[in-house]
């Protein structure tokens, strides 16, 4: 700190306002007591009250938001810059607007129309709803370490890298729309014990703050093992996840029971209202079915208490966890826009600190940390003594670039994420572990692979127009947490619907067509094969006629077939007098084809038998695996 230049001698003020110097003095510049007059402003105790009183103009009645007020500013009152202001006005306009369309394309992640007969028509989502993920440079990081390729919709992620260089992270505090959440809630939802002097303390730089790049290495680490498991932190995939899965189903489950309560009563008013709001909803927010996800109480456990840190540390998530913001903060060393300061100017009214959104120091007498700043402009902004100023190719002699990390730590965090991808597939490995339950999306690649590629972003299972897909918990061991597995059910894979496909970013589930799903003049996609409990089937244990499952099997021919069969059944209690009180009754027992079954788990959804259905759908079969086979002559035993 020795060779920052040193504060001004005191000034002082004479009587008539003008400043003088007072050499002996070598103290730094202290704010000068104020006093608010009648109209609110802000009147330095001394001043030639008549003087100012003749000199000033009349105070227009309105004053527009980019223009500053000096009479209002404390200390020197110097305004800011009118450049500055107005790209303060813009950064809030950008944030709300790339809110706005996030939120927008989440809620158009969603089939809200209907399967034709005729599959001839190909079904697709009219927005590319994957855009914020597609830009994700973080997402594109993981992928190319962990399958040493890049997907092509991933190469738009080059673009937020090319701005990053350019102007530092300015993704952070312009664009992510987690960021502007964490923003928002900071300042509507501040905790009372953060004020004054404590507001100061908690936006100054911390040394956990730098936990954010050990983490991005570690995950770095885990991808190159061969694991995007990183997408369990990244933040627009926690946002997706938090709000398509958590916050918009508890939404609509108040909305439907609020606003049909209003269809329910007898009031006309009251019922229209309620109508149109549920049609309103049911065609641009959510679906007119209830959405459900499986142990989604953690996602929207985690997503929560994320945003509830805000009340303890404004944008905690931003400063401690987000990878993604470590990354942009490595590179933005290399941005030729940055923050210069004049550190004699500096009077310590730590109005910078008051308002800085990445605890990046902004205040004088210490280096700004260049990879902590949002670039939200409200220090320049609020300074009132002209002490910082963002410029093209600033000067760097006030500047730390990069966070101050040890090679030891760096090299420890990147070994722990490498380590920990075998560690978690030793009690489930992919090619071997075949848990019945794991049954992937239709179109998903081999499950090493799928692992490789899935970042978790739930994007998959918004979609699903049956609400069949579901964030798994352990059921793929601790490596395919939040990963999609079909719960068939909750809801069945409609069998020509392949927008799973379309919205996922990465290729762990390849854009396939209708035909070749269907297997329209090809082999059909197989993801599970079906299977009866006979225990607990109406015609086999019960000599109950049933044929719901065989009735709602999609493929042509069905792959389900029906034996008619005369069996034996009780005549009835009021026929228990009888000598023989048995009957002869007709059923059709079900089988099963497992050439033809395609897993979809229409069966089991429709079953009758409600806790444990007598049909249900296992992963065996599943044509993207070469072993998880059920039929021997697709096997190695059939050579001998």
């Amino acid at each position: 700190m020795n060779d920052l230049p040193r504060p001004l001698p005191w000034l002082d003020r004479d009587a008539g306002g003008r400043a003088t110097v007072n050499a002996g003095v070598r103290a730094r510049v202290h704010l000068p007591m104020v006093q608010p007059d009648k109209r609110g402003a802000a009147t330095a105790l001394g001043a030639n009250e008549d003087s100012s009183a003749s000199t000033s103009s009349p105070r227009a009645w309105w004053t527009p938001p980019w223009r500053t007020r000096s009479s209002r500013r404390i200390g020197s009152g110097l305004p800011a810059r009118r450049i500055i202001v107005a790209l303060l006005w813009l950064r809030r306009l950008s944030q709300a607007g790339f809110l706005l369309l996030f939120l927008f394309l989440l809620t158009q992640t969603t089939f809200r129309g209907s399967f034709a007969e005729e599959h001839s028509a190909a079904v697709r989502l009219p927005y590319a709803v994957e855009a914020f993920l597609l830009t994700d440079p973080f997402v594109a990081a993981l992928t190319v370490l962990a399958t040493h390729t890049l997907y092509a919709g991933l190469a738009w992620s080059l673009g937020v890298l090319v701005l990053t260089l350019v102007v530092g992270r300015a993704f952070c505090g312009w664009i992510c729309p987690f960021g502007t959440i964490h923003h928002v809630l900071s300042y509507l939802w501040p905790n009372r014990s953060l004020k004054g002097k404590a507001r100061v303390l908690s936006n100054k730089t911390k040394g956990w703050q730098d936990g954010k790049y050990y983490l991005m290495v570690g995950l770095l680490g885990a991808a190159l093992a061969g694991s995007a498991l990183g997408g369990i932190f990244d933040p627009i995939c926690v946002l997706v996840r938090g709000v398509g899965l958590g916050v918009l189903p508890a939404l609509q489950y108040l909305g439907l029971g609020s606003f049909e309560a209003l269809s329910s009563s007898d009031a006309r008013v009251l019922q229209r209202a309620g109508d149109g709001a549920l049609d309103a909803l049911a065609v641009h927010v959510w679906t007119a079915e209830q959405a459900y996800f499986h142990q989604v109480w953690l996602i929207l456990l985690v997503f929560l208490g994320i945003v509830a840190m805000n009340r303890v540390v404004p944008r905690f998530w931003c400063r401690a966890l987000c990878p993604l913001g470590a990354m942009l903060g490595v590179l933005s060393r290399f941005s030729v826009l940055g923050m210069e300061k004049d550190h004699s100017k500096c009077t310590d009214c730590n109005l910078c600190l008051v308002h800085c959104q990445g605890a990046d120091s902004p205040q004088g007498g210490v280096k700004h940390r260049k990879d902590e700043c949002h670039l939200c402009l409200n220090c320049e902004v609020q300074c009132p003594e002209d002490v910082i100023k963002f410029r093209w190719f600033p000067g760097l002699r006030s500047v730390q670039e990069s966070p101050d990390l040890t090679k030891r730590s760096l090299l420890a965090s990147a070994a722990a994420g490498a380590v920990l991808v075998p560690s978690a597939r030793i009690a489930n490995w992919p090619d071997k572990a075949y848990d019945p339950k794991v049954i992937r999306p239709p179109g998903a690649v081999a499950e090493r692979e799928f692992l490789e590629r899935c970042i978790r972003c739930a994007e998959c299972m918004k979609v699903c127009p049956n609400n069949a897909l579901h964030p798994a918990l352990f059921e793929a061991g601790p490596e395919g947490m939040w990963t999609p597995i079909l719960i068939p059910r909750i809801g069945y894979c409609e069998h020509s619907c392949v927008l799973c496909g379309q919205v996922c970013p990465t290729g762990a589930i390849a854009k396939i067509d209708e035909g070749k799903k269907m297997g329209i003049d090809q082999a059909p996609i197989v993801i599970g094969t079906a299977m009866f409990d006979r225990g607990r089937c109406l015609p086999w244990a019960m000599a109950t006629p049933c044929t719901v499952c065989e009735e709602f099997c999609p493929t042509s021919p069905k792959a389900i077939w029906l034996e008619q069969v005369e069996v034996k059944a009780r005549a009835g209690a009021s026929e228990a007098g009888n000598e023989d009180p048995s009957k002869t009754v007709i059923v059709k027992r079900p089988h099963m084809d497992p050439n033809l079954c395609i897993g979809c788990g229409a069966c089991e959804k429709v079953c009758p038998v409600v806790d444990q259905p007598a049909v249900y759908v296992t992963s065996a079969g599943e044509s993207r695996s070469r072993t998880n086979v059920i039929l021997l002559e697709d096997t190695a035993y059939s050579a001998g």
